[in-house]
């Protein structure tokens, strides 16, 4: 009896068994999974172009809210506009003319366009 006790206790101090080999990659599971919702995220929304580097998008948060942002994305300068109380004013000249269609579009017609047009 005292033999196979022997084996067995050198069996356990051959085998590799550690606590914490599963639980060793953990890290790297989180932040695959994170960068899969990351993705997901941004797919569901269709704005793939949040990820390209060469793309330009813009987003307004909150339209006509006192709150509202306009994010900016150009190329990989990302610049967010916060509203303001502030009013603008100046001199400016007029550069053409936006009309809102029946279902919902706006256009928006150069002034130049309309001239060569006629």
């Amino acid at each position: 009896m005292n033999r196979t006790g022997r084996q067995s206790l050198g069996m356990l101090e051959d085998s590799d068994d550690d606590p914490m080999n599963g639980v060793a990659n953990l890290f790297d599971a989180a932040m695959v999974f994170a960068i899969a919702l990351l993705l997901a995220l941004v797919l569901s929304y269709n704005i793939p172009e949040l990820l390209t580097p060469e793309a330009s998008v813009t987003i307004v948060k909150n339209p006509g809210d006192p709150n509202m942002q306009i994010i900016i994305k150009e190329m990989d300068q990302i610049q967010i506009l916060n509203m303001t109380d502030k009013i603008a004013g100046g001199q400016g000249t007029k550069m053409g003319t936006a009309y809102k269609l029946e279902n919902g579009m706006v256009v928006y017609v150069p002034e130049n366009a309309t001239a060569e047009a006629a």
